[in-house]
């Protein structure tokens, strides 16, 4: 019987990043998971801040080079990889030099979250697609992890929908308490649409704000994780309204073993 597969997006993973509930998470699931039978695929951004050097990141030239172009600008896709040896994975890296070379991850030193935010997103979320689409691997579960990875679901189910690779992929969207403060730049509606992506669609980010840009991850989702013991109470109220496959917060010593029951329930 073929393994099944699962792709993990984050927003962070340790050891690349310093230890959070989201990159400890993003580091042991997919290990877990792997351990109990499936196949899996693992990408972050690859920040300035991730150390080359100490992490032994190596570009793969066969899968870099494609551009993407994001608001009629023409941006480089750069793909990068590393191996966990003790966990026997390896992580995918989405890199280019306008929106990933900075040393910080959202915001800059003085706290102001990064005005490129909007495209930040929209380039790792495309950026993970394309690279799947070339790897020729076909997820059966795609699990997001972060608001950086929020634009997945609607890509998977009105932008990739007919591609052969996902036409069958369920999508889990984790919510974290990660909110940023700032709404994206206005013109983010019109910058992230593909073709067979409509108006209609994207009604929800009219106003792109973390909790509007939360709510449409949510509304393209199979089925949604609390991630953090705490998330706004306005998104919470949100997910149980939306009638979606829930799974409530888990502990460290459950959370793995919770999660490919429900991966398994959805499968």
């Amino acid at each position: 019987m073929e393994k099944k597969k699962v792709l993990f997006i984050s927003s962070e993973i340790t050891p690349y990043l310093p230890e959070t509930e989201m990159s400890k998470k993003s580091r042991f699931l997919p290990q877990g998971i792997q351990e109990r039978g499936k196949e899996i695929r693992t990408f972050m951004p690859r920040y300035g801040s991730v150390n080359e050097r100490r992490n032994q990141l190596h570009e793969v030239i066969r899968l870099s080079g494609m551009n993407l172009i994001i608001d009629d600008t023409d941006h480089p896709l750069i793909i990068k990889v590393a191996s966990i040896q003790s966990a026997r994975m390896q992580v995918y890296f989405i890199d280019n030099e306008d929106y990933f070379q900075r040393k910080h991850i959202i915001k800059d030193p003085k706290g102001n979250e990064f005005a490129d935010n909007d495209e930040r997103a929209i380039f790792y979320a495309r950026g993970v697609l394309e690279t799947v689409i070339k790897l020729r691997w076909a997820p059966d579960l795609i699990h997001c992890s972060g608001w950086l990875t929020s634009l997945v679901p609607l890509y998977i189910k009105k932008a990739y929908n007919d591609d052969p690779l996902f036409v069958n992929s369920k999508v889990i969207y984790s919510v974290y308490h990660d909110d940023f403060k700032k709404s994206l730049d206005v013109n983010f509606r019109n910058k992230l649409k593909l073709n067979k992506i409509s108006d209609e669609d994207t009604e929800f980010v009219d106003d792109p704000s973390y909790l509007n840009l939360s709510k449409m991850a949510i509304q393209y989702s199979d089925a949604v994780i609390q991630g953090s013991p705490k998330i706004n109470p306005e998104l919470s109220e949100f997910v149980q309204a939306s009638g979606k496959l829930f799974l409530e917060y888990q502990p460290e010593h459950t959370y793995i073993e919770a999660y490919n029951d429900l991966y398994d329930k959805m499968l």
